[in-house]
């Protein structure tokens, strides 16, 4: 049996784990997190096992669900601990194990928030907490995503990381409040509204996306992106400058069957648009997807084929997306700067072709299928 992702809301909004959902409610304030420096949260979407030790066969100490947050002490590598999986890593907690691509590395990082536009216009800022819940403004919802999370009676959120464009400030019940305003001209969603806690939020500034290595011609770079050992290059010169770990297209569905739609498209290709953050949705239903504000999105195939930040897994080392090449947001960010054309906070997305000559060519490449 197969179940989309309103079949699987509904079921959790009805069964046992219900509890540890979040209600509709409005104007709620900041949530009180861990002070550990670095933390985890559960961003299965579902519900995750803490392990007495650090793999799969051992006992079950508890069941943390939907956005639960832990105190990250350190990361192990446990070979064979995780059987037919690529990822053997797991997350020591202060009460178990956890298996690492479940958790989003996040940190609690409040704000001290502003209390007018600057300069009267509005601004890019980055969630720095682990969650913050939004407060939708108006009756019905026009983004498939917040639609399902209402009709079940739960609250849309923002994770750590995602940047948003915000277009108004208020004080109200001793609470600074941001708008977060997902139009056309800012994100290119649905046109949805809400207000959040302001505190969650860092306003994005120059340096944040200052170009790296300006001085080197566009030809001289190239991003190499491969398949086989999912890890992504920066070459400057004939020299590696920047190495990470990727998620590229998934070649097998959740339910084991084997997928070429989602496959990321191989040869080269020129970045033919940057975006700080971007609305992505697409796939079928049932097996669609619809995310909002994901940062620093380097578009170079295709209608939507893009290195991006993923804040919804740490699985980073295996295929699991719809074609895009995922990666953490820091990594995300540094590549973003480094290509080119150059973006700014004043022009937040912009495009270019094979014939400008200043955009960084992408290669993506496959040792063996």
């Amino acid at each position: 049996m197969t179940f989309s992702r309103r079949d699987f809301l509904k079921l959790m909004a009805l069964g046992a784990g219900s509890m540890a959902m979040r209600p509709f409610l409005k104007w709620q304030p900041l949530a009180d997190f861990p002070a550990d420096t670095l933390l985890g949260r559960n961003c299965t979407g579902g519900k995750i096992a803490l392990k007495a030790e650090p793999y799969e066969a051992s006992a079950t100490l508890d069941t943390l669900y939907e956005d639960a947050i832990v105190p990250w002490k350190r990361e192990l590598a446990v070979p064979a601990s995780k059987p037919y999986y690529i990822n053997q890593r797991w997350v020591e907690t202060d009460q178990g194990y956890i298996y690492a691509p479940n958790l989003q590395p996040v940190r609690y990082l409040p704000n001290e928030p502003l209390t007018e536009l600057p300069g009267g216009k509005g601004f890019w800022a980055e969630v720095t907490v682990p969650y913050v819940d939004l407060v939708l403004v108006g009756e019905k919802a026009a983004s498939p995503w917040v639609r399902d999370l209402v009709q079940f009676g739960l609250t849309p959120r923002l994770y750590y990381s995602q940047i948003i464009w915000i277009d108004a400030i208020k004080q109200e019940n001793g609470v600074t409040w941001y708008r977060f305003n997902e139009d056309e001209e800012h994100g290119f969603g649905f046109g949805d509204v809400f207000w959040l806690d302001g505190a969650a939020c860092r306003p994005l500034t120059a340096e944040d996306v200052a170009p790296i290595h300006p001085d080197v011609a566009p030809a001289d770079k190239k991003v190499v992106v491969d398949l086989t050992y999912q890890t992504l290059s920066c070459i400057e010169n004939n020299q590696e400058v920047y190495f990470c770990r990727i998620s590229s297209g998934a070649k097998y569905d959740a339910y084991g069957n084997p997928v070429d739609k989602w496959s990321t498209p191989l040869g080269e290709h020129i970045i033919w648009r940057k975006a700080i953050s971007l609305h992505m949705a697409g796939g079928t239903t049932g097996a669609g997807y619809d995310t909002p504000a994901v940062s620093w999105t380097t578009l170079f195939s295709g209608t939507g084929i893009a290195i991006h930040a993923a804040f919804w897994h740490n699985d980073f080392g295996s295929p699991r997306s719809h074609g895009c090449v995922n990666v953490r947001p820091e990594d995300a960010q540094w590549i973003f700067r480094w290509t080119t054309p150059p973006v700014t906070l004043d022009n937040p997305d912009v495009q270019s072709t094979w014939t400008d000559g200043n955009s960084t060519h992408v290669f993506v490449q496959e040792q063996y299928g």
